[in-house]
């Protein structure tokens, strides 16, 4: 799981995301989406959301370090 930072022109605030998706995988997303005429970046959250925005209109993106969340006891 990652976390993603989008900024968004014209936009004051960024958009966060926790996705499953590997850092490679947002980051192949983006590259697609920039390639493509009228492209589009969907990424979808933990939560089953989709979000999807316009690539002409993404000021900069930040992909955060991949952390597996562990849950539980554990001994330290």
């Amino acid at each position: 799981m990652v976390q993603v930072r989008i900024g968004v022109q014209y936009t004051p605030k960024e958009l966060v995301i926790e996705t499953s998706l590997s850092a490679d995988e947002v980051e192949r997303a983006l590259a697609e989406a920039l390639a493509a005429e009228h492209g589009v970046l969907a990424l979808h959250d933990q939560r089953g959301g989709r979000v999807l925005i316009p690539a002409d209109r993404i000021g900069y993106l930040e992909i955060g370090e991949e952390n597996n969340r562990k849950v539980g006891f554990g001994s330290m």
